[in-house]
């Protein structure tokens, strides 16, 4: 059979809203397409479903078309040779009644119109009304492809009567994102973003504190897990200079509940330390080379604990919801604590442990990702493949 040479694929997903994490998906699906068809010999021209799709085309250089104009949908997904769904949460009901349906509808479209549909990394669940669950399995079992990013969402696949020899576990598609050499991301995300200096302390001069990432969200209506955060944070300014970093993964909810948590930290600069919070970013490597510089990450945000691990920054990953705790299992760690329960002694400890032993952390988690690395990968060659037996 002879490979074919040039496929155009459709990619559903979270895209347009400007969700550090869901642009972190999108980027490192693309680049992984990319390089795996780059090694098969063969093009592949993605098509991203964006709610913002002149922003997605300008962020990622490729053609998007409007996610909710289903007229459009259509045509691109007809004009294809097959559709991604994925990564991230997309059918769960946690969030609303909506998401569930939209996905397995684009999903439905394009096996209507007879594409091959592949489901990439995504994460299962909650599904807690029954009247989704054989929905959801009457259209998995008609895609090519499956893979989920943990053992949990397998098992919740299985429970709908997915075979478990038809889905693959597989990391998240952001543990295979690299950050770009200097040069390249200049051109990706410009000049200024990509020649910015390093605030972490210990690699460029002695003078420069630690920094500390810190990414959070709301959650809990009360904001107890936040004020308990601050408590923590500012004893740990009190035992040791750092730098707290705030990095807001979605504007704007998590600004606005970054500064919560700034407003209850005190005057810090008594002790040495500094307080500061990034800017909106426009690329997910932006975000990426934040975290980068970071010497140790506190998240509640998935992505931002699977930023850390992929740069091997030492992490402490503050749950509320089963994902996170999914994420932390695979590398061979657990919560800090939970959005109910934060106890703010344990957070400055284990910042301050961190921080102290941030080298035998990395010794010991290396493997693990450079494992996780290899993996992430899986997926886009599974499904470059099958377009390259297309003939």
């Amino acid at each position: 059979m002879v490979a074919a040479s040039s496929q155009t694929i459709v990619l559903s997903g979270y895209y347009g809203y400007r969700n550090s994490g869901d642009e972190a998906v999108l980027q490192s699906i693309l680049s992984a397409l990319e390089e795996e068809s780059l090694t098969a010999g063969i093009s592949v021209t993605p098509v991203v479903l964006s709610i913002d799709p002149e922003w997605t085309s300008r962020t990622y250089g490729v053609r998007a078309v409007h996610r909710m104009k289903l007229a459009e949908v259509r045509n691109a997904i007809k004009n294809s040779d097959g559709l991604i769904s994925g990564g991230g949460s997309l059918l769960q009901d946690a969030t609303g009644l909506g998401s569930i349906p939209y996905y397995l509808g684009i999903l439905k479209i394009a096996q209507w119109l007879g594409k091959p549909t592949f489901v990439y990394a995504q994460g299962i669940g909650p599904v807690r009304r029954k009247l989704f669950r054989p929905a959801i399995a009457s259209v998995f079992r008609r895609c090519e492809y499956i893979s989920v990013r943990d053992i949990e969402s397998a098992e919740l696949l299985r429970s709908m009567g997915i075979r478990k020899e038809a889905v693959q576990v597989v990391p998240d598609p952001v543990m295979g994102m690299a950050l770009p050499e200097a040069g390249a991301a200049r051109a990706i995300i410009g000049g200024a973003a990509a020649d910015a200096e390093s605030p972490n302390g210990g690699e460029s001069g002695g003078e420069e504190l630690p920094v500390v990432g810190v990414s959070v969200r709301f959650w809990n209506s009360e904001r107890t897990e936040l004020a308990k955060l601050a408590e923590g944070l500012a004893s740990l300014c009190r035992r040791k200079p750092v730098h707290i970093r705030f990095l807001p993964f979605h504007v704007p909810g998590d600004d606005e509940a970054s500064r919560f948590v700034m407003e209850r930290l005190g005057n810090v600069a008594e002790h040495g330390s500094t307080v500061s919070i990034a800017a909106e970013t426009e690329h997910p490597y932006e975000m990426l080379r934040e975290v980068s510089r970071c010497r140790l990450l506190i998240g509640m945000r998935l992505h931002s604990l699977i930023y850390a691990a992929s740069q091997e920054v030492p992490l402490l990953g503050v749950s509320y919801d089963p994902k996170i705790d999914h994420f932390l299992g695979r590398l061979g760690s657990v919560p800090v604590g939970t959005t109910e329960e934060l106890d703010p002694r344990i957070v400055a400890s284990q910042a301050e442990r961190l921080l102290l032993e941030g080298d035998v952390w990395r010794t010991a988690h290396a493997p693990k990702i450079s494992e996780l690395k290899r993996e992430a990968r899986t997926p886009a060659r599974r499904i470059v493949e099958f377009l390259g037996s297309k003939g």
